[in-house]
């Protein structure tokens, strides 16, 4: 069960808000009913002294003003689907586009924007949300929900989802990670174990499935994130910096990222049962928001690695299918391990 629950303020419509507190070891997190967010996640380092390495906000003012998807569950659809338009079963559907032409993260009012219902679980919380037919334009009321366990294995974030009608279903955590705890992450050591990528436009909508090989996109062994954000391709200049999928190597759940911190000795591990991860460099961090203890976040001081189905996967029948249809359950699995450089907590 959760180490304790506490109130964490209420929307402007009287919606009570709260936070679980979950603890293994000398790991804690904490996670909001608004968004389900992953609001904290403090962990040692190398000498014992514990920090947060997730970025966040100290109070609810602060999530209810953000526009950067800091620590939420993003739904219906993570990521981008271009023009706000796909069709299904031959019916085109128009959703909001709240990012360019694109709608980013299921559209303004997705999941992110919502108060989940909460009940403890043994090592955790699972946290419910209905979304109704036409929600943010998706066809088909769809019954969400997100497990956070805490236990021996690491944080793992199981993803369920049912619908009455078709639909398209995809769902991620957009934590934004600093081992450091502060500074900038240019400097961790990336590691993804992937071989390809999705290359994409300059309204960041894919464009086809690209070797790593011989391009900055290659973390197969390890790089620091800085080493080449800056160089001139024009992968990078899409997006200002990363912020493109990955297809790691392998099925079924598997390590596909492992991000290190030299400086603290902090290690990051994900395993996922997904077929791909953004990495995402937070490029559009821009300083005009004040995160946890009154720090104005900026380019490089965060970083996504968001596990999750292709961009735009609805308008590319050659992608995985991200169709949900009654009587079938959309199910994932995510999780994060903490520790250092020799050992795991």
């Amino acid at each position: 069960m959760s180490d304790r629950r506490e109130p964490f303020g209420s929307t402007p419509d009287g919606q009570e808000v709260e936070r679980y507190v979950l603890r293994h070891g000398d790991v804690e997190v904490a996670v909001l009913t608004y968004g389900a967010v992953l609001q904290s996640v403090r962990t040692p380092d190398l000498r014992g002294a514990v920090t947060d390495v997730a970025l966040g906000y100290d109070d609810l003012a602060g999530y209810l003003a953000d526009e950067t998807y800091v620590g939420a569950v993003v739904g219906r659809f993570g990521n981008r689907i271009a023009d706000g338009r796909f069709v299904l079963d031959g019916v085109e559907h128009v959703l909001p586009q709240n990012h360019g032409t694109s709608c980013l993260h299921g559209g303004p009012e997705g999941f992110h924007t919502k108060v989940w219902s909460a009940r403890e679980v043994p090592g955790g919380v699972e946290l419910t949300l209905t979304s109704p037919d036409g929600d943010m334009g998706f066809p088909g009321e769809l019954t969400a929900t997100v497990t956070y366990v805490l236990d021996a294995d690491g944080l793992s974030l199981s993803y369920r989802a049912e619908t009455d009608r078709p639909t398209v279903v995809n769902l991620t955590n957009h934590a934004y990670w600093n081992l450091a705890g502060a500074g900038t992450v240019e400097d961790h050591l990336l590691e993804l174990s992937a071989s390809r990528f999705v290359a994409v436009d300059e309204r960041l909508i894919p464009t086809g499935i690209a070797p790593v090989e011989g391009t900055p996109m290659d973390f197969r062994g390890g790089r620091r994130v800085g080493e080449r954000l800056r160089e001139g391709t024009e992968q990078l200049q899409h997006a200002q910096g990363y912020d493109h999928a990955w297809l790691p190597d392998g099925e079924g759940m598997r390590p596909i990222a492992r991000l290190t911190d030299p400086s603290s000795g902090r290690v990051l591990e994900v395993l996922t049962d997904q077929p791909s991860v953004q990495f995402y460099s937070g490029n559009f961090l821009d300083g005009s928001v004040l995160g946890r203890g009154g720090r104005s976040y900026r380019q490089g001081d965060g970083l996504c690695l968001e596990t999750q189905h292709l961009p735009d996967s609805p308008n590319h029948p050659e992608f995985p299918s991200t169709v949900l249809r009654p009587g079938e359950l959309y199910a994932s699995t995510t999780t994060f391990r903490f520790g250092t450089t020799g050992a795991r907590r």
